[in-house]
């Protein structure tokens, strides 16, 4: 591996480091800002979903503009950004301005979010080996630390507006080690800006969706879910998700390794038949120890099933390769910011259990569509 081989991989890392902490920086916040401004939990809602208007938004513009420019000016731009627009967040004198920073704050994440993919896409096809799913492992410990970061320097009385400073200069800094060692001469496509997503690329977003949609259950619904079955107290509920988030990041790190040695379509149907299982041990769970165990299985199975999705988006030759990864990341991000608003339809409906068991079905579909998202039966990974 050459000097700078090693130093676009260190590069990609950080990015998806710094994506991570940005977003979770923001967490601990939002009391705090609901306080400042003296909004309902309605107005409160309507703000939170100005980040997901504002990701969305910047990803259907990403893709094209990656492809166009290449990634390295687009993650320069969104991780800056974040760092630029965290403080504000904390100052904003009303809600109209703290929506408009909130846009701003989800086109910058949602932007270094499709360009990132595509670098890695770009920087694991260059390395020979699977190496996506570690770089996503590193969104998910960016995320540990952000949150964990922002949330110590609140309970140390810390002023937010100096806390969100403070942890913007971090992210700040860790961009421009990054800036540098980025990929120059990045892939760029010359064609429409635009391509509607078609072929695989359909299958590879629906995916992406679902396995989103599970991701986005469990942030919201599982502390509800086993609470309502009287598993823990309601101050427990949270232990899930916990669990769930623990097990995907070990998955992650584990990953690459566990590809290069089985193989894509291996990854995909053994992930989904381990995430379904784990519903249904999950639902079945007579106490919290085997409900755990069910957590467990879940973040595991999932946690590498969108890497690899991301793999065959830039193998893929339907369409161009950046098209094909905003198209994903879109989705991706629809399904988990849309699809916990359609639970609650459904859990009003049906009932909560009843709507985590149509999750466990969704997911049948990883493992049915697996040769065919690989390539083939017993297709290796493809970088």
């Amino acid at each position: 591996m050459t000097s700078s081989e090693r130093a676009a991989r260190l590069a990609t890392r950080l990015s998806f480091l710094v994506a991570g902490f940005g977003i979770a920086c923001w967490a601990p916040l939002v009391p705090y800002a609901k306080e400042r401004l003296g909004v309902g939990d309605a107005t409160l809602g309507l703000l939170l979903l100005c980040i997901g208007i504002g990701s969305v938004t910047a990803m259907i513009l990403t893709g094209p503009l990656s492809a166009r420019f290449g990634s390295k000016p687009v993650i320069l731009a969104g991780g800056f950004g974040l760092a630029a627009v965290l403080p504000f967040l904390t100052l904003a004198p009303d809600p109209l301005t703290l929506a408009a920073a909130l846009l701003a704050f989800g086109a910058a994440l949602g932007s270094i979010d499709v360009a990132m993919n595509i670098h890695a896409v770009e920087v694991e096809r260059a390395a020979g080996v699977p190496l996506m799913s570690g770089f996503h492992a590193l969104f998910s410990i960016g995320g540990f630390a952000g949150a964990g970061l922002m949330t110590s320097l609140l309970s140390w009385r810390v002023d937010p507006a100096i806390g969100t400073s403070a942890c913007a200069a971090i992210m700040a800094v860790v961009m421009a080690i990054a800036a540098p060692r980025l990929l120059r001469d990045a892939q760029t496509e010359e064609g429409p800006l635009f391509v509607a997503p078609r072929g695989i690329v359909v299958l590879l977003a629906g995916l992406a969706g679902a396995t989103f949609l599970v991701e986005g259950a469990m942030l919201d619904w599982s502390a509800l879910l086993i609470t309502r079955a009287g598993l823990v107290a309601a101050q427990q509920g949270g232990m899930g998700y916990m669990f769930f988030a623990i097990a995907m990041t070990i998955g992650r790190f584990a990953g690459d390794a566990v590809t290069q040695r089985i193989g894509d379509r291996a990854v995909l149907f053994g992930g989904g038949i381990v995430a379904v299982t784990g519903f249904v041990i999950l639902l079945l769970a007579p106490g919290i120890v085997i409900a755990v165990a069910g957590f467990v299985l879940i973040g595991l199975g999932a946690s590498n099933i969108v890497p690899v999705l991301f793999r065959k988006a830039g193998s893929q030759a339907v369409m161009p390769m950046a098209l094909a990864i905003g198209a994903i990341t879109t989705t991706g991000y629809a399904g988990i910011l849309v699809g916990p608003a359609g639970i609650g339809f459904v859990a009003g409906a049906v009932g909560l259990e009843t709507a985590f068991w149509m999750l466990a079905a969704l997911m049948c579909i990883v493992p049915a569509t697996a040769s065919i998202v690989a390539g083939g039966k017993g297709s290796r990974a493809s970088i």
